[in-house]
């Protein structure tokens, strides 16, 4: 088999691993296809949390199970050796004497990081690492940052118009008058990455001033984790963030309850907020968060240096006089254009 043989199935494992992005964390994408003399005879992808893994999915769809005896298995992660919600994939292979498995990349949980690979060998089984390495790794960056920083991957996200205001001077604004950045194409995509995310944070004033409901109402999924901060109590009853509609937790610092989908949990340290809040969502294993706040929220994160990529919706408007949005001063690796408006996409390249 020929190298570039190896990266074109993988490439396939990695296709087949996004049809899970919506509904498999906590645990990674993962795709796998099985190999006989050139050609698929089997594939599978993790679907959903809770369900088979993609090695199982593929062993399972091969019809002649006497094939998979001369054949070559293909995964973009490392198989796990652990018992968890399914039995360990490499239990699986063994049985099933396939004699060769080609991985993207090791697995970064400390309950398989190398385990499945020796598992695997032990048995006599031809191992190869680092197909399409990069790649493999990219597809789960969420996963490779919770377990390796200890913390949820953060995206920031924001909307400004062309001459970098977030919103138009409150004096200016006229009654009835919409003053939405973006088109309704990019209202679609934010409602996309929220379904991709674990979590979804703003500030108090965003709730007050927007009354958001952060919700996936404009596409299929999971709604995210509402999240947000609050210093002191507000009345709760006239904003869509308190409506238990979705769970939601309130960060603050003044009680502990829970009231039917919203938890209030209290933050003991004033001076670091940001740094209690990864933690604790660290320990609910949530993998990722989109910051969603107003200037002041993102800029707090972008202070404390505690962010992975930000996503800049930029529509083709000019407010003059308003609200400056945030400055990052790093150089961005992709700008989207959208209709008459654009996505620019930037990675921290500073941490």
């Amino acid at each position: 088999m020929y190298a570039k043989d190896n990266e074109w199935f993988m490439q396939r494992c990695l296709k087949l691993a996004q049809q899970g992005r919506n509904y498999v964390a906590p645990n990674p994408m993962v795709g796998c296809v099985i190999v006989n003399n050139g050609r698929i005879i089997g594939e599978g992808y993790h679907a959903k949390y809770g369900e088979e893994h993609a090695e199982v999915k593929a062993i399972q769809s091969v019809r002649n199970k006497e094939l998979l005896k001369k054949s070559t298995l293909y995964v973009n992660l490392e198989p796990c050796c652990h018992y968890g919600k399914t039995p360990p994939c490499v239990e699986l292979i063994i049985q099933h004497q396939i004699p060769k498995v080609i991985i993207g990349s090791t697995d970064v949980n400390p309950k398989v990081s190398g385990k499945g690979i020796s598992c695997l060998k032990e048995k006599g089984i031809k191992v190869q690492v680092g197909i399409l390495e990069e790649a493999c790794k990219n597809i789960n960056i969420r996963f490779f940052t919770f377990h390796q920083e200890k913390r949820p991957y953060i995206i920031l996200k924001w909307a400004e118009t062309l001459d970098g205001f977030m919103d138009i001077n409150r004096n200016l604004k006229e009654k009835n008058k919409s003053y939405w950045i973006t088109n309704e194409a990019l209202k679609l995509k934010v409602h996309q990455w929220r379904a991709q995310e674990s979590a979804i944070f703003t500030g108090a004033n965003t709730i007050i001033n927007d009354n958001p409901q952060l919700n996936i109402r404009y596409c299929a999924g999971n709604n995210p984790i509402r999240i947000t901060f609050l210093k002191s109590p507000i009345e709760t009853t006239s904003f869509s963030f308190f409506d238990n509609s979705q769970k939601t937790i309130v960060f603050n610092s003044f009680k502990e309850e829970i009231k039917d989908k919203t938890e209030y949990i209290l933050i003991k340290n004033d001076n670091n907020i940001e740094k209690e809040i990864l933690e604790k969502l660290y320990k609910r294993n949530c993998q990722s968060i989109i910051i969603e706040g107003g200037k002041k929220t993102l800029e707090r994160f972008i202070q404390a240096k505690l962010w992975d990529e930000a996503r800049i919706l930029v529509g083709n408007k000019f407010f003059v006089s308003g609200l400056k949005a945030p400055i990052l001063s790093i150089m961005p690796y992709k700008i989207e254009q959208i209709n008459e408006d654009k996505v620019v996409y930037i990675k921290n390249t500073l941490v």
